[in-house]
């Protein structure tokens, strides 16, 4: 999922809120160093992560903050986001520089691995089945299973825009639903606090669409859809679809979300995804789009929830010929009895 609201270096100088950021991020820091070399415990390293910080708010001042100082070309934004010092782009990496990066990328892989319910997961009467495929190294996506007295949370999401920058936000958020579960809040409360602390502890155009839900042993559940993918409950009787029940999470903190409420039988599943399944492209420049995701369901109503995420994901490669442009996760939750 890409956010068009995040702030872009274009070799000017910036303007309006975008320079504020940046601007207040390094001050910031600068008087943070400032204060340890003030205490005398002043080493090298500080005095040169000053004269960083300094060089950086002098590029910010001349307009080419944001720019490589060798090819002239724009830094990932998602690299600045996550270091406001750097001073060349990906591709003008030399060599030192690239094997630290690689190194960086594939602990942040593991850590995000690490943070995934176990691939087998079942509680009071529910399984839970998934699929998790980062668009690169890492991913924006977001999937827990969290057990609670009287059956388990699930949250599952999509941060805006990919890699590294997307990857911290999703391990924020997942940090953030961790602590309020062992709250007990009603979903309405747990939702709405979560939303309010990604939206004090984010920038302008960082959100995240997610699905934060509550299912119960006897069968019922609830569950509240920030700007997420209609979820689609899968019965003996056909497959309904879910749609969203208020805006992405981040953008207003005063946001108040509905909460939606099911009845699943014995063998009903809920399937979730991200945009990596539905925006998948065929040759011609079509979108597999949701007509198709629900039509699968539909024929695939009966498996195992394993074969239902291979159904999905083999149908997908067929239509696009390729891996997703996109991080792709997909969870189906079946009742088993």
């Amino acid at each position: 999922m890409e956010s068009t609201a995040t702030p872009q270096p274009m070799g000017t100088q910036p303007m309006g809120p975008e320079a504020g950021y940046w601007r207040g991020e390094l001050e910031s820091r600068r008087e943070r160093l400032l204060a340890a070399t003030e205490a005398g415990v002043a080493e090298s390293s500080l005095r040169e992560l000053l004269s960083s910080v300094d060089a950086a708010l002098a590029r910010l001042d001349s307009g080419t903050f944001g720019i490589c100082e060798r090819c002239h070309g724009t830094i990932e934004a998602e690299r600045l986001f996550s270091d406001p010092l750097v001073r060349f782009c990906l591709d003008d990496l030399n060599a030192e520089e690239q094997r630290a990066l690689e190194r960086d990328l594939a602990l942040a892989a593991d850590i995000q691995r690490a943070l995934l319910p176990p691939s087998d997961w079942s509680i009071d009467g529910w399984q839970a089945r998934y699929h998790y495929q980062p668009a690169k190294i890492v991913s924006g996506d977001y999937c827990d299973l969290i057990p609670s007295n009287s059956g388990f949370l699930f949250l599952f999401g999509d941060v805006a825009g990919k890699g590294v920058a997307a990857s911290m936000l999703m391990t924020h958020l997942h940090a953030t639903f961790r602590s309020l579960a062992g709250q007990h809040l009603a979903l309405s409360s747990l939702i709405g606090h979560a939303n309010r602390l990604f939206c004090e502890s984010t920038t302008a155009g960082q959100y995240a669409t997610m699905i934060v839900g509550a299912a119960h042993s006897d069968g019922r559940v609830e569950y509240v859809s920030a700007g997420h993918l209609p979820l689609f409950h899968i019965a003996g009787d056909g497959v309904r679809c879910g749609a969203a029940t208020g805006v992405p999470l981040g953008m207003f903190s005063s946001t108040e979300y509905a909460v939606c409420r099911l009845q699943l039988a014995p063998g009903d599943r809920l399937f979730l995804y991200t945009d990596g399944l539905t925006e998948a492209f065929n040759s011609a420049g079509v979108e597999f789009g949701q007509e198709r995701v629900q039509s699968l369901a539909k024929r695939h109503s009966a498996e195992h929830p394993q074969a239902l995420l291979s159904a999905c994901l083999d149908e997908m490669q067929s239509f696009s010929s390729g891996k997703p442009a996109d991080d792709l996760t997909m969870l189906v939750l079946h009742r088993s009895h």
